[in-house]
């Protein structure tokens, strides 16, 4: 960009700018007669304010705000208050990414770890974190293939909650829904081509996390 030209913002605040002084001048009935007499702004300058070929300052846009009697941001958009409900993001923790997980080690033993998501502390659950990414389609499509879903480290949830569970001396989590009926624990997936995983001493899974989050690339 050559030095002193517009940036594509700023002719489209300029634009916007010439926009709302133009409709405030039809709306309230005056002139740029009016205007100059009233702010003391230069008539030339005026002009290019209204034909969108200068911008103003922001002393001019508080004059024309207090002749027109509106807010600065009803002229120029650069003076748009900023949304009430931002946060301030100031923290953030790296949650670890579960590959395999060796027989023994603990849950988030370094072997274990293939990696990190940093997310914002501010919304981060309580409780020890760590991040699976589901491979097979067994929870779609409530979790699609290839999610990344956060679980916080807990032996027990609810019954209907999703929960990271080791089945059957595997080395590798799933992710089930767990129902419990009739005194047995059944690991359901959402997806109805799969069968249902009944808890028994012959079929031994353990629980190692609720699932508290899931984001997924659109």
């Amino acid at each position: 960009m050559a030095r002193g030209e517009l940036t594509p913002q700023e002719i489209e605040n300029r634009k916007k700018i010439s926009e709302n002084i133009n409709k405030l001048i039809n709306e309230k009935g005056v002139t740029q007669v009016d205007i100059h007499n009233h702010t003391k702004i230069p008539r030339s300058t005026l002009t290019g304010y209204v034909k969108g070929t200068s911008t103003p300052n922001a002393g001019n846009i508080q004059k024309l705000a207090d002749f027109f009697h509106v807010k600065k941001s009803e002229i120029d958009p650069r003076f748009k208050p900023a949304p009430k409900n931002l946060i301030r993001i100031t923290e953030f923790s790296k949650i670890p990414i579960l590959g395999e997980i060796a027989c023994g080690d603990p849950i988030l033993a370094e072997e274990n770890i293939e990696g990190y998501i940093e997310e914002a502390v501010e919304n981060l659950p309580s409780g020890k974190l760590f991040y699976l990414k589901t491979k097979g389609n067994s929870m779609t499509p409530t979790i699609p293939i290839g999610s990344y879903v956060m679980i916080r480290k807990q032996p027990n949830v609810e019954d209907g909650e999703i929960a990271a569970v080791i089945v059957n001396g595997d080395n590798e989590a799933t992710l089930k829904r767990v129902k419990y009926q009739n005194g047995l624990t059944i690991l359901m997936p959402d997806n109805n081509d799969y069968p249902p995983y009944i808890i028994t001493e012959d079929n031994p899974a353990t629980i190692i996390g609720k699932a508290v989050k899931v984001s997924f690339e659109l």
